[in-house]
């Protein structure tokens, strides 16, 4: 039986992850949502997850600052950025700290399916598993 991607979408903004929780939900995809860095962190200490979709800006630990956790800790975890055009440099900062890719908010949904189902398997061969 195929692995399904398990994806995580960290935003303060509950909108955001309300719809696309649903979205990725209906499309049969396991999906956890966290509204901040730290919370992300923690649910990523108990659950398997394997591509995080991160905003870059938010209150608190940033998403920068929470991708350098993330890859610290967690360095399987395939992250995918989400910035706005006032955080540009920061998505490009984000690349560089071992973000995989980045999506310009807001974000087309089957473009963020595509990116995340990219980085699956990208995840999935670095891994060595069919």
């Amino acid at each position: 039986m195929e692995m399904q991607m398990a994806i995580m979408l960290v935003d303060d903004e509950e909108r955001f992850l309300v719809t696309t929780r649903k979205l990725f939900a209906r499309m049969g995809y396991q999906v956890l949502t966290a509204s901040g860095g730290a919370e992300a962190l923690e649910k990523l200490r108990t659950n398997e997850i394997h591509v995080v979709v991160l905003d870059v800006k938010m209150p608190g630990m940033d998403g920068i600052d929470t991708l350098k956790e993330i890859k610290c800790r967690f360095p399987t975890v395939e992250v995918i950025m989400l910035t706005g055009h006032a955080t540009m440099e920061s998505a490009i900062e984000g690349l560089k700290s071992g973000a995989c890719d980045y999506l310009m908010k807001p974000t087309d949904i089957p473009d963020l399916i595509q990116k995340a189902e990219a980085a699956f398997q990208r995840r999935r061969d670095l891994a060595g598993k069919p």
